[in-house]
């Protein structure tokens, strides 16, 4: 019943059969995520510090940097602890709340990438009116709206785990949680939270993505209409940094939703390894890119690293 699954304990994976190694599979993990994190608070911290940069792109910036953050980091406790093999064990109630970070900030992110689509639409499309369309106001009421839209949407999803009872393995297949992966646990009808997260992955994500394309068939037909060869490919470069983010986000989302769904009997270390790409690779490379492909970022970078 509900009280026994509220209090029950369930148990992490590592990396199987590389169990002796997990100390130093840590090393790069640990890496990894200090690279993440100070990259991201890094963009925050120049966005917020840099009047220059309070501007509507800037701002979506930030946005897909806190997003990114929110994102990864409630994995970050529950794998140290079990790759250092300090415990495996996690409550059901820290376990949903762990997904819920994990699922609402995937989908945020996807939503602030559909404003950044329009943000470039507009930038493009429309220069002469940016400034009266794309308002402060309008700005934080899309980041709310994103925020929202994601956390309603997963809300039924994971209360009706509270309701399920989970008789035989407590063993999940990750060091950190998962709906897909803790659903294949329970032994009770699991149609609703399978059929409802597939229509959400693919109304949510179906919908940004969507929009983003539609977003740059217009961009596309107006940087065609650019007489001289510099001014299209200064209009493009102003997108190259979008479309590699747009890539890193959906192509391991999409991987990792495939291999639950349809090789859900393949090797448990591809499971793995397209979860953690999933979760490391976006905080990672977003700040990256955005430094390496953005000028004024990449100046308020220089800037802090020589104040003078």
């Amino acid at each position: 019943n509900s009280s026994n699954t509220l209090s029950s304990t369930f148990y992490l994976s590592g990396i199987p059969g590389y169990e002796e190694f997990h100390h130093w599979i840590s090393i790069p993990f640990c890496l990894l995520y200090l690279v993440g994190i100070m990259g991201n608070c890094t963009i925050l911290h120049i966005v917020r510090t840099d009047p220059r940069l309070h501007q509507p792109m800037y701002y979506f910036l930030a946005m897909l940097s806190f997003s990114d953050m929110g994102m990864s980091m409630p994995t970050m406790i529950s794998l140290f602890r079990v790759l250092w093999s300090i415990s495996r064990e996690i409550q059901f109630n820290i376990c949903v709340v762990q997904m819920f970070f994990i699922h609402t900030f995937s989908f945020t992110e996807s939503s602030v990438l559909l404003a950044m689509a329009f943000d470039r639409y507009v930038a493009i499309c429309h220069p002469l009116r940016y400034a009266t369309i794309l308002t402060p106001r309008l700005i934080m009421k899309i980041g709310i709206a994103a925020l929202l839209r994601s956390a309603c949407a997963m809300t039924p999803l994971l209360a009706r785990l509270a309701f399920f009872p989970f008789c035989h393995s407590h063993v999940l297949s990750h060091s950190y949680c998962l709906h897909q992966d803790m659903i294949r646990l329970a032994c009770a009808d699991t149609m609703f939270n399978v059929i409802y997260g597939l229509v959400l992955i693919t109304v949510l994500w179906g919908m940004d993505s969507l929009g983003i394309f539609v977003s740059y068939v217009y961009i596309l037909h107006s940087i065609l209409k650019i007489a001289s060869r510099e001014g299209r490919l200064k209009a493009l470069n102003t997108c190259a940094s979008h479309i590699c983010v747009v890539l890193i986000l959906y192509v391991p989302m999409m991987g990792l939703s495939i291999v639950h769904r349809f090789a859900k009997h393949s090797s448990p270390l591809i499971h793995i390894f397209m979860a953690h790409i999933y979760l490391l690779v976006p905080p990672v490379l977003n700040p990256i890119i955005y430094s390496v492909k953005t000028k004024q970022i990449r100046q308020g970078v220089l800037h802090l690293l020589r104040p003078t």
